[in-house]
């Protein structure tokens, strides 16, 4: 502690950040490893939090998450660095460097989690701060689905009381709470000088949330156990655990017939014992335990052992449900195929989640180039998604069962569908084999797995190759599992009723939408109140009412390094690219109708991404530009800039007006100022420095023309029917929410008949994408009439009085194109019969 006192400030402040990230790595590491643990839950983020809060700049809130998440790779991961160098041969070094390399790409949410919390922690409280931030994590985590669908929220499994929320707001609920108890003590830390009333606050929030958090799981906890306790029909399930891994070397050492003829000898084996012993009416075996197309053999030999697998069925008596591939016109499947007795094969599931680059690459990156550089890539395609298949007895009772196959059971979405359509039971098929040397890889799979009964209230039956099986109950509680590398039986009883409703199978997993909802609404009351703020754009006044030391109003500017004006410009040029792509494709593909949720990808993707993006560049860097006391004084944050005005001599347009238009001013000593300045009227920010005193002058003809643009472009700017917010957010909701009205009531039935059907989650859907399509025809049209604007307004610039009556005359009927061309197109469509 000595020696990082004893360094300079700016190093010092390095060093404890370093120290703080460490920290909460380590506590993540123990916290990953489960058990008791669990507590530390409530604490893990603290270190880092306290770091987070001695930054001042958004680029080190970058580099701080930055950090972060490569941290949080490497003390929860370090497993996942040996596995794949198992899986893939690339060695484990190699492995482990590049999952850090692409841990913002792994960990997204960190990142997230520290931009958003620093923003908002600029212009607001330390509640909302921590609401912003939460909310941020959770809503990153699930507009990014991570590659094993980890989150905060699955280290308390352990924690019977506390993991029962899952079933209103699911794992990520429970994240969402775990963040704000360590903003809660990372905030009394921070107050513990100010005396105990400042404390008590957030020390109380810390406090009071874990303890609702226990009673609701208590409640829960007693009111489901009854329920569980009362008497039902049932059938007795055994899952086999044969542990036989690593059929490629397998079958290079053996072939192809010898390999699949041990698996299925060691599987018959065990499955008669299973009956034997324990009486079971429904047998489960592994992910692709079955390594070939069952009911499409490739040869007489896998006909012959279809009929095998078909004869042992009929022969016992019992159910089969077991792990195969399965094929059709579009290609090959990881499924799992289910056999009654009497009826043979009566349906099948495909996985519809493989693992990206092994088992599946999407057709937009496969290649023959890829595959030389990934030899191990498979070529499976994804299934279409959730179905409920039958567990039937020899004596007709039957089971309902949602099949999970291995990744399917790290994201909600499907168990929960299989709940809406009826499922009694999840059944997990899952291939951890390449965990078999790290087990904690195989305990996190699990962990993540639980959740699904606890959000469900399904009870699950997980079957492995080689561990870990187990089965859950539906209050997550794991009631029996194998260890990894154990040749086994599992076999218990298996209730046949339906669950206790959830809000979680209700409403989907709706805490990631809810949180950017939340996030959305706070941009947009953020962005009302800087728009009430008077600025450039609205302070005509300003641009003549300058004395020598002071200037009534502020004006309203955006200070850019070149970099991130740059960076600015390139997003809001891959945005007009995006709508350009998407509006040739309608042209010439689509036709005239956004009618296709590909266009809607590209019109997120492509177009509102990287605007908003550059719109989120300009918010951070805004600034108030103001004259006193003989300086020029900018104002960022809490960052205050003053340049003397006699010391601004030169000032230059930018010649492409991207992200906007602005300037670059000159100093006397012959260096520019660090900063562009972006500013909507050029010439008031002029007129005000020089009637200020300042001997400012334009440069060259080019910025001339420029500025005449910018004026003449400000002053023709509505700021609130301009404002693209009420374009193509507000206004596509007037035809957007009867149309989608008269959707519900033809296809559903009634206005909220989808809600009824699917659950909010689907309605909501249903709602976004009619409020897109008519925002993406409104951003077309608009588009249109700027293209007829600007092509006006260049056609007179070299005339600057003209240039400005006709950019004023063009965006006023532009305006009322808009407005007004809608409902008359509406009119026209609804009465031309």
């Amino acid at each position: 502690m000595q020696a990082i006192l004893a360094q300079p400030r700016p190093i010092r402040r390095v060093s404890a950040s370093i120290a703080s990230i460490v920290a909460s790595a380590v506590l993540l590491s123990l916290y990953a490893r489960g058990g008791n643990a669990w507590v530390l839950g409530f604490v893990l983020l603290l270190p880092w939090l306290l770091a987070l809060n001695a930054v001042n700049t958004l680029s080190g809130a970058l580099l701080n998450g930055w950090l972060m998440s490569v941290a949080f790779v490497a003390a929860v991961f370090m497993w996942f660095g040996a596995a794949l160098d198992a899986y893939t041969g690339i060695g484990s070094a190699p492995a482990m460097l590049m999952l850090c390399v692409i841990s913002p790409l792994l960990q997204p949410q960190v990142i997230a989690f520290a931009l958003v919390r620093h923003l908002v922690g600029r212009s607001h409280g330390t509640v909302l701060r921590a609401l912003a931030g939460a909310s941020a994590w959770v809503a990153c985590e699930w507009l990014w689905p991570k590659l094993l669908g980890d989150t905060l929220g699955h280290g308390l499994l352990p924690a019977s009381w506390l993991r029962q929320v899952a079933d209103l707001g699911g794992a990520a609920g429970i994240t969402f709470l775990l963040i704000l108890i360590n903003e809660g003590l990372a905030q009394a830390v921070a107050l513990r000088g100010k005396g105990i009333r400042a404390v008590l606050l957030p020390l109380a929030a810390a406090v009071v949330l874990p303890a609702l958090m226990a009673g609701y799981g208590a409640l829960r906890l007693s009111t489901i156990e009854s329920a569980l306790s009362e008497p039902a029909a049932s059938m007795r399930i055994a899952m086999v655990q044969a542990n036989i891994v690593d059929y490629e070397r397998l079958r290079r050492e053996r072939g192809t017939y010898a390999v699949v003829r041990e698996i299925l000898d060691t599987h018959f084996a065990l499955s008669r014992a299973a009956i034997e012993h324990h009486g079971a009416d429904a047998l489960l075996w592994s992910e692709t335990v079955y390594p070939t197309t069952f009911g499409h053999p490739r040869s007489d030999d896998g006909a012959a052992l279809d009929r095998e697998i078909l004869d042992f069925v009929a022969a016992t008596n019992v159910a089969l449900a077991f792990g195969t591939y399965d094929l059709d016109a579009a290609g090959e499947y990881n499924a799992a195929a289910f056999l009654a007795p009497g009826a043979g094969l009566i349906g099948s599931y495909r996985k519809t989640h493989p693992f990206p680059l092994t088992e599946y690459v999407p057709a937009w990156l496969d290649g023959p180039r890829l595959r030389s550089w990934l030899p191990w890539a498979g070529s499976w395609r994804p299934g279409s998604g959730a179905r409920v298949m039958l567990l039937r007895a020899a004596d007709g009772r039957e089971l309902n069962v949602v099949p999970l196959i291995c990744l399917d059971d790290t994201r909600p979405d499907l168990a929960i569908d299989g709940a809406r359509l009826g499922a009694q039971a999840i059944v997990g098929f899952s291939n951890d084999s390449w965990f078999t040397d790290y087990p904690i890889g195989a305990r996190l799979h699990l962990a993540v797995a639980a959740f699904r009964s606890i959000e469900t209230r399904l009870p699950q039956l997980r079957v492995t190759t080689n561990g870990l099986s187990a089965f859950v109950d539906p209050t997550g509680a794991v009631l029996a599992s194998t260890a990894i590398g154990d040749r086994a039986v599992l076999a218990g009883e298996v209730p046949l009723r339906d669950p206790p409703p959830t809000v979680m199978v209700r409403w989907g997993d709706w805490v990631g939408g809810a949180a950017g909802v939340f996030l959305l609404l706070l941009a947009i009351v953020s962005i009302l109140r800087r728009w009430r703020t008077p600025g450039a754009s609205t302070d005509r006044s300003a641009t003549g009412s300058a004395t020598a030391s002071t200037v009534s109003a502020a004006i309203d500017v955006v200070l850019l390094a070149p970099g991130w004006r740059v960076t600015a410009a390139l997003l809001k040029g891959a945005a007009g690219i995006g709508l350009l792509w998407l509006a040739l494709r309608m042209l010439l593909t689509d036709g005239l109708q956004v009618n296709s949720l590909v266009q809607i990808k590209i019109y997120a993707g492509a177009i509102l991404t990287p605007a908003i993006a550059a719109w989120a560049i300009q918010h951070v860097f805004a600034a108030r530009a103001s004259i006193d006391a003989g300086m020029l004084v900018l104002r960022q944050g809490h960052q205050r800039i003053e340049i003397p005005l006699d010391r601004i001599i030169t000032a230059q347009a930018w010649r492409l007006p991207l992200p906007g238009t602005g300037v670059r001013l000159g100093l006397a000593s012959g260096a520019r100022f660090a900063h562009g300045i972006a500013v909507a009227d050029i010439p008031a920010l002029l007129r005000a420095l020089t009637d200020a005193g300042s001997p400012v002058r334009l440069v060259g003809a080019e910025s001339m023309l420029m500025a005449d643009y910018a004026t003449a472009r400000a002053r023709a700017i509505w700021p609130r029917l301009d404002h693209p917010l009420v374009k193509f957010a507000l206004f596509p909701l007037i035809p957007a929410l009867p149309a989608f009205r008269l959707h519900q009531h033809i296809a559903f039935g009634g206005t909220f008949g989808e809600y009824y059907t699917y659950g909010l989650a689907a309605w909501l859907s249903g709602l976004l994408v009619w409020w897109a399509a008519w925002s993406i025809g409104l951003m077309l049209f608009a588009a249109a009439l700027r293209i007829v604007v600007e092509s006006g307004h260049l056609a007179v610039l070299p005339w600057p009085a003209r240039a400005r009556a006709v950019r004023h005359a063009l965006a006023a009927l532009s305006r009322i194109a808009f407005y007004a061309g809608l409902p008359m197109w509406l009119a026209v469509r609804l009465f031309a019969d």
